[in-house]
Order: C-alpha cells, then structure tokens, then sequence
C-alpha cells in the first residue's frame, strides 16, 4: 500500500466509528403548531383540525399511511387510526395510556425506540397535546375535514 493513503484510511475509519447510534432520526424538531394554537390547546379543550391534524399530517403520516406501510398503523382516516393491530389499539378514545399512538410518541422522549423512526420528532407541546386530545375522547372529524394529506 502507498504511504500517502494511510492517513486517509484512517481518517474514512475514524468517521464511520462516530456516527450516531441512530443517524436518521434527527433531534427533537420544533413545535408545528404556533405558540398561540399550543396555549389555546394547553387551556382548552383539543380540537382535531386546528391542534392535532396539522402535527400527524407533519412528523406521522408520511410513514404511517396505507401506502407506506400495507397492513400496519395508519392515520390517513380516523377509521384506519381507531382500529387495533397485532400489538393493540393504535388509539383507545379516553385512554392515552393504552393507545399505541401515545406510547410510541412517549418513547422518543424516553430515549428508547424512537417514533418517528425518521425525521422529526414530536416536540413535549405536540407529545403533551396528543396525549390530551386521546385523553378527551380523540374526537376525529369525519369526511374531509378527517383526512389526512401525506406531506413528502
């Protein structure tokens, strides 16, 4: 081997060796929602159109769509969100604890397996306000107002 490319190789090792335990997951993203709509979510009730459609449209539903992942948790309608999978409820109206949806979103803040596994993830006001929206009951329009867009 060439002397002028041991210096090289070594810097190609080094930088494979730092990368990040999960390179494709980027840090906590900022809030989709403007610290008004945050306040009016945080003091009143949550309303699906102005608080939550626009955070699962941004950080959820270009993955979790029929498309993208055939047979798995999708959020393109409330009927398609309500329904369980092999692992359970995706959303249980009233009870955020038992609803996967919630329980992935928490573990990006747990430092564990991190939802979503690639972009952004969901800040503690857009965690905080979809745990309250399960908590009242996830009222979820019907029609087009329920639909949601796969922003790419």
């Amino acid at each position: 081997m060439h002397t002028h490319w041991v210096p090289l190789l070594c810097v190609f090792a080094l930088a494979s060796c730092t990368t990040p335990p999960n390179p494709e997951t980027k840090p906590m993203g900022e809030n989709v929602l403007s610290q008004e709509a945050i306040h009016a979510a945080k003091t009143g009730p949550v309303d699906f159109t102005a608080h939550v459609k626009p955070v699962l449209e941004a950080k959820c539903v270009m993955c979790h769509n029929r498309k993208a992942m055939p047979g798995h948790m999708s959020l393109e309608t409330r009927a398609e969100a309500m329904r369980s999978g092999a692992l359970g409820a995706y959303i249980v109206p009233g009870h955020p604890e038992s609803s996967l949806l919630v329980a992935n979103v928490k573990s990006a803040h747990q430092k564990v397996s991190v939802m979503p596994a690639v972009g952004e993830r969901l800040t503690q006001d857009e965690y905080a306000i979809l745990t309250k929206w399960v908590k009242e009951g996830a009222k979820w329009p019907v029609g087009k107002a329920g639909a949601l867009k796969i922003i790419r």
